[in-house]
């Protein structure tokens, strides 16, 4: 299109047709440029057809002339999946162009044609007459593997698919070709043709369900986000969840200070957390550093804010009931709108999806505190270590642009001693770390408090005793009198303690 051209009618933007799938068009900066070529290439299973319907449903319902055709699915099996979706296909014009029962017949047996769609020029000739009649703005071909096939060299089909591109280029129609990637040699023919390159991609992890995600191979002119977006095919079509670049979302953090309502546990940190900076609450199983966060969280709800949890490892049942047995009535939080509970499982849960998740919960419910707990079950949802620092980076990078107070949880593997470890050290990522440990005095296990590291303001350097019992949490006075309670075994030093607390 040039300069003079006018706007099209109803392609979206009047430069870009939108695709139907918002988080797709985020991706390729508006949509797609209109009266381009594309080519959407994928394994089978990948979503390739559910992609292309959603394209050519939008375009239906702007009003656009639309067409589907289809050398591989029959028009009952294109029905079935637009009704597993949701959809009607009112609006969109479909050309079946594949084999007839007759070619299954003794006598034509030598190809799954009809005889008179053997030849590539007559499979051609068909389409160009369905385009001519109909004058769609959108087309769609299903699928490109027919069209290899029928070509029989790489030269007819390069020349094949060059003379498409020129049919259409003339005729104000955005053209989508989609490639299910079955051939033994993959070429890059089309690739170079087409004006842009969608790749869907499947992977099967060991456990869990499938994880999908896509990726611009290229996009001619168009400042796209590049790299992998992991998405989901649910009833209604493809959710497209866009790769997480802080520095999109630069702004100016509010430093304000979220007491915990705990007056000990807030002379420990100084006055409290500070919305736009992350806290990571690490120590062994059983600790307290979930009641913890719920501390934080129903405080900030007590002040009318909003809070998120991300729950991975124990149901939301539990969690409301442990911690309404500590003082912290989080339902009726809930039940006012002010605290969201969200229940995660590991083994459905693509990266990309979380900080989606979390967008929604700052940007759309207006949360100012975010709960990951914990980042073990975070871990189990990503594909390896060195990933989830990465994400975890921009996650936080992101969060703290946008003035939120977040809370990570960290399991560590052993429950006392000086070998436990952290499954991933977000140590140096995170704000602030409060370390939870467990200690051995007079022959009973008790809990220490203490914090290793705050950004940005002064905290105490002293460990606590730290206790949930009696309906509350609870933290004492510094354990002066104690030497070595971060190994778990500490040793009574009388006068170290009675030194320390000496008036001067």
């Amino acid at each position: 299109m040039t300069t003079a051209d006018p706007p099209l009618a109803g392609t979206g933007t009047g430069t870009h047709a939108r695709t139907g799938i918002a988080g797709l068009d985020d991706v390729l900066a508006g949509g797609l440029t209109v009266n381009r070529l594309y080519l959407i290439e994928g394994v089978p299973g990948s979503g390739k057809t559910t992609l292309a319907m959603q394209f050519l449903l939008e375009g239906a319902r702007r009003g656009e002339r639309v067409l589907y055709v289809t050398l591989s699915e029959s028009n009952d099996e294109l029905a079935a999946v637009a009704a597993s979706h949701g959809w009607s296909m009112a609006g969109i014009n479909i050309r079946e162009l594949s084999a007839s029962g007759e070619s299954l017949m003794p006598d034509d047996q030598y190809t799954m044609f009809h005889p008179s769609e053997v030849e590539l020029a007559e499979t051609t000739k068909a389409i160009l007459a369905e385009v001519e009649r109909i004058k769609p703005t959108r087309v769609v071909f299903d699928s490109l593997s027919e069209l290899r096939l029928l070509a029989g060299n790489a030269l007819r089909y390069r020349r094949q698919i060059l003379a498409l591109k020129q049919f259409f280029s003339g005729r104000r129609c955005t053209v989508m070709l989609l490639d299910d990637m079955t051939s033994v040699d993959h070429d890059l023919q089309v690739q170079s043709i087409a004006h842009g390159v969608v790749l869907l991609e499947q992977l099967s992890p060991d456990y869990g369900a499938e994880r999908r995600r896509l990726r611009i191979v290229k996009y001619r002119g168009v400042k796209f986000r590049g790299g992998y977006h992991d998405y989901i095919i649910r009833r209604g079509g493809l959710d497209v969840f866009p790769r997480l670049v802080a520095n999109e979302h630069r702004g100016t953090a509010t430093m304000e200070k979220l007491a915990s309502g705990v007056r000990e546990l807030d002379l420990l940190l100084g006055g409290g957390i500070e919305r736009g900076t992350s806290t990571l609450l690490a120590g062994a199983a059983g600790t307290g550093k979930s009641t913890l966060a719920a501390q934080f969280v129903w405080s900030a709800a007590e002040r009318g804010q909003k809070a998120i949890i991300f729950i991975f490892d124990e149901g939301i049942h539990t969690l409301l009931t442990r911690t309404a047995a500590m003082g912290l009535d989080l339902r009726k939080h809930v039940e006012s709108g002010r605290v969201f509970l969200k229940q995660v499982d590991p083994a459905e849960l693509s990266p990309g999806e979380l900080a989606h998740a979390c967008r929604q919960a700052v940007e759309e419910q207006g949360c100012s505190v975010v709960v990951i707990d914990s980042l073990n079950g975070c871990l189990n949802a990503m594909p390896g270590e060195r990933y989830l620092i990465v994400q975890l980076h921009e996650l936080l990078s992101y969060l703290g642009q946008a003035s939120v107070a977040t809370i990570l949880i960290s399991a560590h593997h052993g429950l006392i001693g000086s070998a436990m470890v952290s499954p991933v050290d977000a140590s140096y990522l995170a704000d602030a770390v409060i370390l939870l440990r467990y200690f051995e005095n007079a022959g009973e296990v008790r809990q220490a408090i203490s914090v290793l590291k705050k950004r940005g303001s002064a905290h105490e350097r002293s460990i606590r005793e730290f206790r949930m019992g009696q309906g509350r949490i609870e933290v004492g006075p510094p354990l002066r009198a104690f030497r070595g309670i971060l190994t778990g075994v500490p040793v009574v030093d009388e006068k170290a303690g009675a030194a320390k607390d000496a008036p001067k």
